[in-house]
């Protein structure tokens, strides 16, 4: 590239001159990013976890935002030169505001733990009672687990699940009657059936709690108008932007008809900066504009409700293969299935199956004996591959061919177990034949 050249850069061009350099002096860490490629598209994705960033987002993450400095808000900055990057910000702003219908929303939190933590210290003070799903049903660390800084410095009360494997919403009650606790957070990491968050909101107004929703997991359905929004029901909404929204990492805090009745925004403004975090990401920003754009489009309400009708193929296809699916089914992308009944623990499965290109967790699951290192269960979903373009057919094809690897093992304790090299050879093949069919740019753009 000539000095003139350069001087008249646009992104685009920015872009391709990083990724031919990459390439050229860097070959050896280059190497490494295209082996990545390769095994995406041979493996099954079969995660709850994670979504595909379409070329655009990826573009906007690396983009010459990354060498921008900006503390504060778009026309608020401590430093100078942020500009464009105050237009970026606006822009991944609106798009958030007008995917989930809310009123106010804070892109800056660098995940959606970050955000979670944020919403809870700008509500509560140290030694205030948090309510939240038990981290063995469901729930996640920051909703108040030991391990989490949320269960050391508050007093964190749980809610569980019933008999039939869904929220106990009686218990939920009985709890925040006997607690009265401060905030109640309605969400969960693990949980394949929808949340009725009207139910919750009515227990946090009978105690005067607030409602914090954590949507993570199925951010990209309640954007879709797939599972109810919480955003006009509860006091906060916060979420990921990588697990359904198809973003980087990264996170978001959603407000809705509460913006208007409280000082929750100016506290919510407060809480990410000064008092959270510093510098905001701003090329995660960029991103995340990237995939709001996305997201606010009718292919991705199309392909949310794919999401739903390939997960449910899934838990239908384990259950007729006789594997005990939790709470019988699923309402969103997220399938449980138990492997204790099939004598494996869930560190096993997830093993054996990572040994045949099948990709999953380890999760405990209803009142799972073993740590969560462990695990009696394991976790699947189905947002990556229903971007990849799988259907009905191929999702009940992956239920064979997880059925096929289990009944194959034979577990030697917790962790360890044999399966026989020459079936699972020939799994292994079938799964990368299955997934070579859908390779990843089959969903990009």
């Amino acid at each position: 590239m000539t000095a003139g050249q350069l001087t008249a850069a646009s992104h685009a061009l920015l872009s391709a001159r990083g990724a031919e350099l990459l390439g050229r002096h860097d070959p050896e860490l280059s190497v490494l990013l295209d082996r990545e490629v390769r095994y995406q598209n041979e493996v099954l994705p079969l995660m709850a976890y994670a979504s595909i960033a379409d070329p655009a987002v990826l573009s906007a993450a690396g983009s010459a935002l990354g060498n921008v400095t900006a503390e504060g808000y778009p026309g608020s900055r401590y430093h100078t030169g942020a500009a464009q990057f105050d237009e970026v910000e606006r822009l991944a702003m609106d798009r958030a505001i007008a995917a989930f219908g809310a009123r106010y929303a804070n892109v800056q939190p660098h995940s959606g733990s970050s955000a979670n933590l944020t919403v809870l210290f700008s509500l509560l003070v140290p030694g205030d009672t948090i309510l939240g799903l038990n981290l063995a049903s469901g729930g996640h660390l920051t909703h108040g687990s030991s391990a989490s800084v949320t269960g050391r410095y508050f007093n964190a009360v749980h809610y569980g699940l019933d008999q039939h494997g869904v929220i106990d919403y009686e218990q939920l009650a009985k709890l925040a009657e006997q607690h009265r606790p401060k905030v109640i957070i309605a969400g969960a990491s693990a949980y394949p059936r929808a949340i009725d968050y009207v139910r919750f909101r009515e227990v946090a107004d009978s105690v005067g709690a607030y409602l914090l929703a954590d949507i993570s997991h199925i951010a990209g359905l309640v954007a879709a108008g797939v599972h109810p929004s919480p955003i006009d029901v509860a006091h906060v909404t916060t979420t990921s932007t990588y697990k359904q929204l198809g973003g980087p990492r990264g996170g978001l805090i959603l407000l809705g008809k509460a913006c208007d009745e409280t000082r929750l925004a100016s506290l919510m403004q407060r809480g990410v900066f000064p008092r959270f975090q510093g510098t905001p990401n701003a090329s995660a920003i960029a991103a995340k504009a990237a995939a709001l754009r996305l997201v606010n489009t009718p292919e991705f309400t199309e392909h949310a409700h794919r999401i739903v009708a390939n997960a449910r193929v899934l838990a239908d296809g384990l259950i007729r293969r006789g594997y005990r699916v939790q709470s019988g089914g699923t309402d969103n992308h997220m399938v449980l299935v138990s492997t204790l009944d099939r004598g494996l623990t869930g560190a096993v499965a997830e093993s054996a199956l990572l040994s045949c290109g099948i990709l999953s967790n380890r999760n405990q699951i209803a009142g799972d004996t073993k740590p969560p290192t462990v695990a009696s269960g394991v976790r699947l979903g189905t947002t990556i591959l229903t971007q990849r373009g799988f259907g009905p057919a191929e999702l009940d094809q992956c239920a064979e061919l997880f059925t096929q690897v289990l009944g194959a093992v034979v577990a030697m304790g917790d962790t360890d177990y044999t399966l026989d090299p020459e079936l699972g050879t020939v799994i292994g093949d079938r799964v990368a034949d299955l997934a070579g069919r859908f390779p990843i740019a089959s969903y990009l753009g």
